[in-house]
């Protein structure tokens, strides 16, 4: 697939641009980045097919995001006494897919994902699926696919968005 210089350049500072608003913790404008219609999901198994069907870890559509987000915000949030923090570092995104089959675009970014809580660390890597379409000039957030390498093993309690 032949992409523009100019498209490659504007999906690529997306890309980036939505895990900077996750680490710095800009939950209102990450939240902001989604369709109405949009689904946040990590699958609990390789290659699993869909996350209607099958358990997934997270499988969250833009009103369960928004409950995350304020809670995150919200001073009563037991789990956030002492915050957590987190740090997306990123291998360059590739472009999969371009415009058609109501989505405009797919990229595809491996990552490495690190949150802290005090003493208290969790390190993911894995690849960062956005499907995204054109909206007001740039793109918005139809599903964010999140596969991590170790899916399957225990997890521990994850608190912001890898």
């Amino acid at each position: 697939m032949t992409v523009s210089t100019e498209a490659a350049a504007r999906l690529e500072a997306f890309v980036y641009h939505e895990a900077r608003l996750i680490d710095e913790k800009r939950f209102d404008e990450w939240f902001g980045l989604f369709t109405d219609d949009a689904y946040y999901w990590m699958p609990l198994t390789r290659g699993q097919p869909d996350g209607d069907n099958h358990t997934s870890l997270l499988y969250e559509d833009k009103l369960l995001l928004q409950v995350r987000v304020e809670r995150l915000k919200s001073p009563r949030s037991f789990s956030q006494h002492q915050p957590s923090f987190c740090q997306h570092v990123m291998q360059r995104p590739s472009v999969e897919q371009g415009p058609g089959n109501g989505v405009d675009w797919i990229t595809r970014t491996p990552f490495f994902y690190l949150e802290t809580q005090l003493d208290s660390q969790v390190q993911l890597a894995g690849v960062s699926w956005l499907h995204l379409v054109e909206a007001q000039g740039g793109f918005a957030i139809r599903l964010k696919k999140i596969e991590l390498v170790n899916c399957d093993a225990a997890l521990p309690s994850i608190q912001l968005f890898p």
